[in-house]
């Protein structure tokens, strides 16, 4: 199973692929992180808001792979427990299918990529810089591999 992080944004900061790459490397071969990062729209361009976020929802669905089980990261979405992630990642396993975790640009995603994917997931409640998401759900991802595994990472 390949988990799939699909993000609009590229040159992050040191800091941030850093930090999401020590989590990949965790990451053992049955449960792989893929980074697939889509161009942001320039915000010079003149165009809207809407606009911007419609080219950019375009790269997004023209990136997923077809079969792969979707999911947009939406602060309106559901807010898993860990161990609510840790049993959603048991049965994908389960399911064999490759799973793409959806991260909009700073303007968030537009409606047609939430209304593409099956569930919309929402990290915290709280707003979080767009780039720092990668991060924090590529540890949460190999958290709840861990946990699946009974392994000391995760502590209760």
């Amino acid at each position: 199973m390949k988990l799939l992080i699909v993000s609009v944004g590229h040159k992050m900061p040191d800091w941030i692929t850093a930090g999401f790459n020590e989590y990949v490397k965790r990451m053992p071969r049955e449960a792989q992180i893929v980074l697939l990062e889509i161009k942001p729209e320039p915000r010079s361009s003149g165009k809207t808001t809407m606009q911007i976020m419609e080219a950019e929802a375009q790269r997004i669905l023209a990136a997923l792979p077809q079969h792969c089980l979707r999911i947009a990261l939406d602060e309106r979405g559901m807010q898993p427990t860990t161990k609510q992630l840790a049993a959603q990642m048991r049965n994908w396993m389960h399911e064999g299918r490759d799973v793409a975790f959806i991260i909009g640009g700073a303007d968030g995603l537009h409606d047609k990529v939430k209304q593409a994917a099956k569930q919309l997931l929402a990290l915290s409640a709280l707003t979080l810089p767009h780039a720092f998401v990668r991060v924090l759900l590529a540890e949460q991802l190999y958290r709840a591999h861990s946990l699946m595994h009974n392994h000391p990472y995760h502590r209760e």
